[in-house]
């Protein structure tokens, strides 16, 4: 059964189910044993049904105030804030998953034209045809003394050691003629690749990066799109280092 609250010296009653929206204590209706919605209550607690319902306390409060004694003007002002300042949150919330969407479908774009095209991506392998090599390259993340590239074949022998020297950060290309220590042609095959950077005698983070078509793009787990390259490795458009 609903009950009233009386407010004001006039007697004006004001719905129990109000007061308790308000203060978020509203329960379920037992009588007929059904249990309210998981899709209402969520409606009824809404910054919007939040901020209704506190303006039309609000009114009956002021209607009804004891002139000798009216009510704290600064409590109405600073509830009526923070229900805007929720009701401000949810739009922006709405807005930044918006722009979120249209960013990634930007990014979509974007890497679509990449379709066909030669980039250098996180990869450990190098290929030799005919008597040339596929193109790679080192990432650095800060500036190197040195810089040695370490070549080695199916069989995991070192057949040659490059060495770059002093390089600054970031991408470093290389274009290696496909040979052996004593200047011997290479076979065809695949060969792995590893980079080895020095600062002042220490050894400094340096990631290889292998040349690869662009065949097609997928959208990962991450709402980000994905490269789908042709040495079968899928990369984020992120991670693409150089388009050769």
């Amino acid at each position: 059964m609903t009950t009233n609250t009386t407010i004001g010296s006039n007697g004006t009653n004001v719905s129990q189910t109000l007061l308790d929206t308000m203060n978020g204590t509203g329960k379920s209706s037992s009588a007929t044993g059904a249990t309210s919605s998981t899709s209402s209550s969520s409606s009824s607690t809404s910054a919007s049904s939040l901020q209704q319902t506190f303006l039309q306390l609000l009114v009956a409060q002021l209607q009804n105030q004891d002139p000798t004694n009216p009510m704290d003007s600064s409590q109405m002002t600073s509830q009526l804030a923070q229900i805007n300042t929720v009701s401000g949150i949810s739009q922006l919330n709405t807005t930044l998953s918006s722009l979120a969407t249209q960013m990634s479908a930007g990014q979509q774009s974007q890497a679509a034209l990449l379709i066909g095209s030669t980039v250098l991506a996180p990869g450990s392998t190098t290929t030799v045809a005919s008597g040339k090599a596929t193109s790679f390259g080192v990432q650095l993340s800060n500036a190197v003394s040195d810089l040695q590239v370490v070549v080695k074949n199916s069989a995991g022998t070192i057949v040659n050691t490059i060495d770059l020297g002093k390089q600054s950060a970031g991408t470093v290309p290389v274009g290696w003629t496909p040979t052996d220590t004593a200047g011997n042609t290479l076979p065809d095959g695949t060969y792995t690749i590893s980079a080895v950077g020095t600062i002042n005698g220490q050894q400094a983070t340096a990631t290889t990066l292998s040349s690869a078509t662009v065949q097609s793009v997928v959208m990962q787990s991450t709402g980000t799109p994905g490269l789908v390259l042709s040495n079968g490795t899928t990369v984020g458009l992120t991670n693409v280092a150089a388009i050769l």
